[in-house]
């Protein structure tokens, strides 16, 4: 058999020793190298996010190009299928942003409120 190996009484990472006890302990590994993310890498991912999305938004129109009448509100008219879909969506979106943002201003306005009554106290 071998014998054992001398217990190692070496500082980790420049600090203070660690304790053997009469046997060898390992010193734990460095931490991995990480890297920080950045704007430009975030913005990166953003410009090939939006770039895929134009992509197929793109197909969407060139496969549903054929002509529909759309009436809305006593309007009528002629639009490609897919401008009314993506005419409709947009509407809806804003519409929901419109909400949303409503909702925003109220529980800014009661934070407010609260806030002033907190000062009084």
């Amino acid at each position: 058999m071998d014998p054992q190996p001398a217990p190692r009484n070496e500082p980790a990472f420049g600090g203070e020793p660690i304790p053997t006890a009469g046997r060898e302990v390992e010193a734990p590994p460095p931490p991995p190298h990480q890297v920080a993310r950045t704007r430009a890498g975030s913005v990166y991912a953003a410009a090939i996010a939006f770039a895929v999305l134009l992509l197929l938004l793109l197909v969407f129109i060139l496969q549903n190009g054929r002509s529909v009448r759309v009436s809305f509100l006593g309007l009528d008219g002629h639009l490609p299928l897919a401008v009314a879909l993506l005419l409709a969506a947009v509407i809806g979106a804003l519409l929901v942003g419109l909400l949303g943002l409503a909702r925003v201003i109220q529980l800014r306005h009661i934070a407010k409120r609260h806030q002033k009554q907190d000062l009084r106290r």
